[in-house]
């Protein structure tokens, strides 16, 4: 969460007191092409070793019914603006998040410190050291003397468009799984129709149906694949920052009441897993010792 052009910047001790790192950037999620890979890899490899040709399988008509069709769906279904929009959403899902939660969480109880040592004046300075720009809306009603349950009416609406938002992501690759499949099949239904209007030929009726049931082929692999699985993945994240979300939400509540700092950590703690709260005390001592050892050892 911390902003700073030195790496150590951050890590470094402003006026006597420990700053918390800063938040592990958005990097990219090599989980999301790796698993493309994997089930392509995985698929070429049953033909090939079933002793079929995997050539065969690559048939551009098909493949322009199913990905045409289910992309005309999306148009049909959204306004073309809406899905312009949403193109931010469609990059969250190869991101990579781990870690927010608890750099969030040292962040604002760093933030906590500052103002209980100095005054919610203060936090307007520490501004300037966060990108989270939802934070930094919370910090600055505080600081404004906002009442409490204005400040939380206002985060919580953010909380709730941005969920919006990420529902409309969501829900084009939900639609995109739905009607893949069903225009493989509609795919399959024109080659069976074509198939059975030339019969003449008996030699060519096998390589007829199996071309035709490639597009089912395509239906399936588009839908169980790509779509329904980005859409899961969308899905999780929404819900990890919702987390993150609520817990500036009960943050910047607690320093706006003045609340001690170890007890926001305590209470904000809550939402990690038990093994990843020992690690953010032990973190968090170190950080302390390093600062300033004879604190340290007080505490």
């Amino acid at each position: 969460m911390i902003r700073s052009p030195d790496p150590f910047a951050a890590e470094a001790p402003t006026d006597g007191a420990p700053v918390a790192k800063p938040a592990r950037r958005r990097t990219f999620d090599i989980g999301v092409p790796l698993g493309l890979v994997v089930a392509a890899f995985a698929i070429v490899f049953a033909v090939v070793s079933g002793g079929g040709n995997a050539w065969a399988f690559l048939d551009y008509p098909s493949i322009l019914c199913v990905f045409g069709g289910t992309f005309a769906v999306l148009f049909i279904a959204f306004p073309l603006k809406t899905l312009l929009n949403a193109r931010h959403v469609y990059r969250a899902a190869l991101r990579n998040r781990a870690g927010e939660t608890a750099a969030t969480i040292e962040t604002l109880v760093s933030l906590a410190e500052t103002a209980r040592r100095d005054g919610l004046l203060a936090l307007e300075a520490r501004c300037t050291e966060i990108d989270d720009p939802f934070l930094v809306l919370g910090l600055q009603m505080a600081v404004d003397g906002t009442r409490p349950e204005i400040i939380e009416e206002t985060l919580r609406a953010e909380m709730e468009a941005t969920a919006r938002r990420h529902h409309v992501g969501k829900s084009v690759f939900d639609m995109m799984g739905k009607y893949a499949p069903a225009f493989g099949m509609i795919g399959t239904l024109l080659g069976l129709v074509m198939m059975l209007g030339n019969m003449t030929d008996p030699d060519a009726i096998g390589p007829g149906m199996a071309v035709a049931l490639l597009t089912t082929l395509y239906g399936a692999l588009l839908a169980n694949a790509v779509c329904l699985p980005i859409a899961e993945k969308l899905g999780f994240l929404n819900r990890q920052e919702m987390v993150v979300m609520e817990l500036i939400v009960k943050g910047i509540l607690g320093i706006q009441s003045g609340d001690n700092p170890r007890l926001i950590e305590r209470r904000l703690s809550l939402y990690l897993a038990p093994d990843e709260r020992l690690d953010g005390r032990a973190a968090r001592r170190r950080t302390l010792r390093d600062a300033d050892p004879f604190e340290a050892v007080a505490r």
